[in-house]
């Protein structure tokens, strides 16, 4: 055998017109260089020379590989709600529909049509959350991280802000919520124990450098056992008798009872304004069921002060963002969040429900059905649970097996449990199940 034999490239390409076509001849002539190149060290090796048409098919998987989506979609089985990893909510169809709009035409971002000049885009989601958590202003940036950093720099630079060393946090990748908070030029000074902070503790730590009161969200852990941690009540009490705003970071935004459904209760945006909170800061792709935002809500001096700061500017969002979360808020104000918001819709999916879908995809694929736990996950109510239905399969590996699940068309993202691969319905959607049931019957056993 010689290499020899082996067709040159240009000649490749004379027969790669549908590759040319669909990725451009620059793309293909590195794909055919590549699968040629491959080719020679197989031939070293002892293997066969490839045929022409052997070349262009490899050249045509590995444009394939090269320029599939690396954002692409899954399916989550876990019974993880809010699933960090897997993009947390996702959206309603409405919200969908919006953001697409939003994003196929010009639009009135940043224009006043009345007035037909330069308008501002805090105005668009701003009478939405002000309406829903009766605050008196509200400004929406690209996530709460940002929100936290713009409130810190905007009211307590080079100023000192009072913290409990319980809320001091570190959340997934090592992302330490301390290291945000510096980065604004505040000075943290924390103040009780980890799992013990009382009222007196912030009282005597206030100091004329004093800027803001701060509470921050304890996301995914809770401190159990001996314990105990100021309200929200006393903390707004003590910042109104030192004339200092209180900064909330309430984390999830939860604008619906989380009690009642099923789940202990988790602190409202709501709540925290009525309470006398200067600045609530939150996520909009948590609870709320919304996109990657962060919302800041509070008083008006407040809130204009952040709107007014450089830093606004950088950590802004954009019109996809702001024509998903309207549409979002506006499920809220006509009382319909429950069953258009999928989070919400999972969370409130009867067992029955659960129950018998499971059934259905036990008979189709040869599991059982066994009792389990949902999550709501995204640091939000921690420890809390739904109880659910799961499809058990037992397979030779299931390590193996979650592997050629992850591998499928559609990948599926499932768990282990025991010795077992177990599927929860809660958080699979009716239109999945025709390619989920392909990828596990595909995966084999």
């Amino acid at each position: 055998m010689t290499l020899r034999q082996l067709p040159s490239v240009e000649a490749l390409l004379r027969q790669s017109d549908d590759l040319i076509a669909a990725y451009g001849r620059p793309l293909v002539v590195d794909a055919l260089r590549e699968a040629v190149e491959a080719a020679r060290a197989t031939i070293r090796n002892g293997g066969p020379i490839p045929t022409p048409a052997q070349l262009t098919d490899a050249a045509r998987v590995r444009l394939g590989h090269r320029l599939a989506p690396t954002l692409a979609p899954v399916i989550n089985a876990t019974g993880v709600i809010i699933h960090t990893n897997l993009g947390r909510a996702p959206l309603s169809p409405e919200a969908v529909a919006a953001l697409a709009e939003a994003a196929q035409h010009y639009s009135t971002l940043e224009y006043d049509l009345a007035r037909g000049m330069r308008g501002s885009r805090a105005a668009h989601a701003e009478g939405l959350l002000t309406q829903l958590t009766g605050a008196e202003a509200a400004l929406v940036v690209n996530n709460a991280a940002a929100g936290v950093l713009l409130a810190l720099t905007a009211i307590a630079k080079s100023k000192e802000v009072i913290v409990s060393r319980g809320q001091l946090v570190e959340i997934g990748g090592g992302f330490r919520v301390p290291d945000v908070m510096k980065q604004s030029g505040a000075k943290l000074v924390e103040v009780g124990t980890t799992n013990r902070t009382h009222p007196r503790d912030y009282a005597e730590a206030v100091t004329p450098k004093t800027a803001a009161l701060l509470r921050a969200h304890h996301s995914n852990f809770r401190i159990v056992g001996f314990t105990t941690e100021p309200t929200l009540d006393e903390l707004a009490a003590i910042a109104r008798e030192h004339d200092l705003p209180l900064v909330d970071d309430v984390g999830s935004g939860a604008l619906l009872d989380t009690a009642a459904f099923g789940l202990a209760h988790e602190p409202a945006v709501q709540e925290s304004v009525q309470a006398g909170a200067g600045l609530v800061i939150f996520s909009g792709d948590k609870l709320l069921g919304g996109p990657q935002a962060g919302i800041v809500v509070g008083e008006r001096s407040l809130i204009d002060k952040l709107k007014k700061h450089p830093l606004a500017r950088a950590v802004r969002a954009d019109k996809l963002c702001l024509a998903a979360l309207t549409a979002t808020l506006l499920h809220y104000l006509k009382d319909e969040a429950p069953r258009k918001i999928p989070v919400w819709r999972m969370i409130a999916m009867p067992l029955p429900e659960i129950e018998a879908r499971a059934n259905r995809w036990a008979q189709a694929w040869g599991g059982e059905v066994v009792d389990g736990q949902s999550t709501v996950g995204g640091g939000s109510l921690p420890g809390e649970t739904l109880p659910t239905k799961l499809v058990a399969l037992s397979v030779r590996s299931p390590n193996k097996f979650l592997a050629k699940l992850r591998a499928a068309p559609t990948p599926v993202i499932a768990r282990v449990e025991g010795d077992r691969v177990v599927f929860d319905p809660r958080t699979v959607s009716e239109t999945e199940e025709a390619e989920l049931s392909k990828a596990v019957i595909a995966a084999g056993r």
